[in-house]
């Protein structure tokens, strides 16, 4: 994987450390043009030899072959399109698009061109959620109740109430807690259970933009609820019960990053934990295993959870009266 970043923000900051130990051959990066300067310091300090103001530019480089999507929401239709239809692979942030329609869209080209395509989605490559899926899952039970709680008092939140606006909160970037943290619950129980029968979004709202929610998903045989805020703070956490018993993850649905509990009726109790170091890690070794085997069917099965989260979250917006501009 050859590797060229658009974005130079808050997600860039989280990966550049550790990228190129992942095994990921970063050579260029691109910021908006508006900060020049922050483009070149950030290429100098990662040692990224190529340094775009022009996301057109760094696409058109022949020296990567994958585009990485690191901007707001409401851009990342434009730029993945653009990428590949230049023939470059594309890992793209979460979530996919501004709605299911432009992500349906997205790996539709991909697929078509027979280029990989991947939702920075920490979640359901975590570890701790494989084992829960894959191990724990089936142990308890008929599943009857699933609750994913995110909350996190948002460092811009007293700004935006002051009158101030910036992409999070913004509708006219796809902001809002749904999209920036609550997606992180969807897909962690969309990864576990499918795409549900009917979703229903009950958000609080402020400009016409939600600042925390709670997000009904109905499943007919059970009930799994999505709760995130940006609003206010409490514990998070990830509980999923059934007939013979609960598993707990006391994590925020993005990391899955502490030790897991899982509790039978019977008394019996285990605790598992594998997380890693860093929460991108598990995602961006995967990535590169699968272009390095060719392994389009599993980039094509993890895009297929990714576009039924698109659906739930577009969905979701619809129930609650949010509109963006892509709509």
């Amino acid at each position: 994987m050859r590797l060229g970043m658009v974005g130079t923000g808050m997600m860039a900051g989280f990966v550049l450390p550790h990228i190129k130990g992942w095994g990921v051959d970063l050579r260029a990066i691109c910021g908006s043009g508006r900060d020049p300067a922050k483009t070149a310091a950030r290429a100098d300090e990662y040692g990224i030899d190529l340094r775009f103001d022009d996301y057109r530019e760094l696409i058109a480089c022949p020296d990567i072959d994958t585009v990485y999507v690191a901007v707001p929401n409401a851009l990342h239709h434009e730029i993945a399109m653009v990428a590949f239809d230049a023939g470059k692979h594309v890992v793209c942030e979460k979530p996919l698009a501004t709605n299911a329609r432009q992500a349906q869209e997205m790996a539709d080209r991909a697929e078509e061109l027979g280029l990989f395509f991947w939702e920075g989605m920490m979640a359901f490559r975590q570890p701790n959620f494989r084992h829960v899926r894959d191990a724990w899952l089936g142990r308890i039970g008929d599943i009857k109740l699933a609750l994913a709680m995110f909350n996190r008092y948002s460092s811009r939140y007293d700004r935006f109430m002051a009158g101030e606006l910036m992409p999070t909160f913004d509708p006219a970037f796809a902001g809002g807690s749904l999209m920036d943290i609550n997606v992180y619950c969807v897909a962690s129980l969309v990864g576990l259970f499918g795409e549900p029968a009917s979703v229903r979004y009950r958000a609080n709202m402020h400009r016409g933009i939600d600042t925390s929610g709670i997000l009904e998903m109905d499943y007919g045989a059970f009930q799994a609820t999505a709760i995130s805020a940006k609003d206010c703070a409490a514990p998070s956490f990830v509980q999923i019960e059934g007939t013979k018993g609960y598993i707990l993850s006391p994590s925020e649905a993005n990391s899955w990053e502490y030790p897991m509990t899982l509790h039978l009726n019977n008394g019996t109790e285990e605790t598992f934990d594998a997380h890693l170091d860093s929460w991108w890690e598990a995602e961006w070794r995967e990535f590169q295993r699968q272009m390095d085997e060719g392994d389009l069917a599993s980039c094509r099965a993890e895009m297929a959870t990714s576009l039924a989260t698109a659906r739930v979250l577009t969905e979701a917006r619809r129930t609650a009266g949010i509109v963006f501009p892509g709509d």
